[in-house]
């Protein structure tokens, strides 16, 4: 699930063949200091989002092939299926980098199947099978939790399904939860997102096109920097900068941050290599080790580490982009 590499933008050149134009509009820059506060079409409960990032959590480390990912994905399902029209869950066979095979499943849940205009959001739901970042030796190869780096855009995304349960979108959306992202190798790119890898190939509708893609990856931290990524604006650049200008708008440009930093191999990567638009919202920290969140692959990646307010800044953001505000 995450960028796992830090590149400069020249890097990115490569897909921009495989870039999709995404239909968002495109809209002048917007002054933070001067933010007026619309009234939002819904309001996004951070408290429950909170609790969903806990719920994940508590079922322990979500490694494949555990008891605790087997549990989590069951109640991820659950979840779903009381709020989403139609929920799909799309069972794979992987082989990872280092020979093994996962049994792994990728949930997606449908709002508003026969809407033709489209969003997809995509999380990960799956968490690392070690700590190869930790500052202690000796953890390296604990699990990590993932509280920031998997369950909190899970959080936001599960938030936003039982929002548009209540009030449905006049658009149709599509929440994609992907597994097996984070059990890769720095020497392989295509170790990583192995799910997402599994979908593109096999997408729950047959030549699915959605207006754009947003991808949600370590959306908690209290103050977590979400920078313009690096492969965004290379093949949805009209996507990113609406959603920055919503996020402005709505009070939080103090998270979303107007500047191009590197380029992440995330999900996204492999959703714009299918043909379609997709931008990553991810937490980017210039100057510190590896570009990401400090707790990025360490054990110290804990519910402690997740902020409701941090929640609430990027689910309202997306909430108001699907209802137009």
């Amino acid at each position: 699930m995450k960028m796992h590499h830090i590149f400069s933008l020249v890097a990115a050149v490569g897909l921009a063949t495989s870039c999709g134009s995404g239909s968002a509009t495109n809209s002048s820059a917007k002054n933070a200091d001067t933010v007026p506060q619309p009234v939002a079409a819904v309001d996004f409960n951070a408290d429950s989002a909170f609790a969903f990032v806990k719920q994940q959590c508590d079922f322990g480390p979500r490694v494949p092939e555990t008891q605790a990912h087997e549990q989590c994905g069951e109640w991820i399902e659950a979840q779903l299926r009381g709020w989403c029209d139609k929920v799909i869950a799309q069972k794979a066979r992987l082989t990872t980098f280092d020979g093994k095979t996962l049994n792994a499943t990728n949930y997606i849940g449908v709002i508003n199947p026969d809407a033709k205009e489209r969003i997809l959001l995509v999380a990960h739901w799956d968490t690392r099978p070690w700590a190869d970042a930790d500052p202690d030796q000796a953890k390296r190869n604990m699990p990590v939790m993932g509280a920031n780096d998997g369950a909190s855009g899970v959080g936001v995304l599960l938030e936003l399904a039982r929002l548009m349960n209540g009030k449905k979108p006049d658009v149709g959306v599509d929440i994609l939860l992907v597994d097996a992202e984070d059990w890769g190798t720095d020497n392989e790119e295509e170790s990583w997102a192995l799910g997402t890898q599994y979908w593109t190939e096999h997408p729950h509708v047959k030549d699915y096109k959605p207006m754009y893609g947003i991808l949600l990856d370590m959306v908690g931290a209290p103050d977590a920097q979400f920078y313009h990524e690096g492969f965004s604006l290379q093949c949805a650049a009209d996507v990113v900068e609406k959603v920055w200008n919503i996020a402005a708008d709505s009070g939080y440009s103090n998270h979303f941050k107007s500047v191009q930093f590197g380029a992440a191999t995330d999900d996204h990567v492999f959703i714009i290599r299918a043909g379609i638009p997709c931008i990553d919202i991810i937490d980017m920290r210039p100057g510190s080790e590896g570009g990401f969140y400090p707790y990025w692959h360490t054990t110290g990646d804990t519910i402690d580490k997740i902020s409701a307010k941090t929640l609430k800044a990027v689910g309202q953001t997306v909430a108001n982009l699907i209802y137009e505000l």
